[in-house]
């Protein structure tokens, strides 16, 4: 089976993003913002592991927009608990 650098770095980042999401509630007591950043960062690995079976490659192509959206989401969640500070540029 090949290697699948896309799926194994999702699944890093979906393992940091639950780290951050404990951090965010255990210490900062921030429960709203951090509940949609753990949904959408959390997505990203889920919606690609979901393409490797996809039924047709539409279908792969549309899982992948997906999380791509998600992504974006992501980032956004992210800009927003730096800029309201929950979270510093480290």
């Amino acid at each position: 089976m090949k290697e699948n650098i896309v799926k194994d770095k999702s699944y890093a980042f979906a393992i940091r993003v639950v780290k951050l999401y404990k951090y965010l509630i255990d210490t900062k007591k921030e429960f709203v913002l951090s509940k949609q950043f753990l949904r959408s960062g959390t997505a990203i690995g889920a919606l690609i592991r979901e393409a490797e079976h996809g039924e047709s490659k539409a279908d792969f192509i549309h899982k992948l927009s997906i999380a791509l959206k998600e992504a974006n989401e992501t980032d956004y969640w992210i800009c927003l608990l730096k800029d309201t500070d929950y979270l510093t540029q480290s």
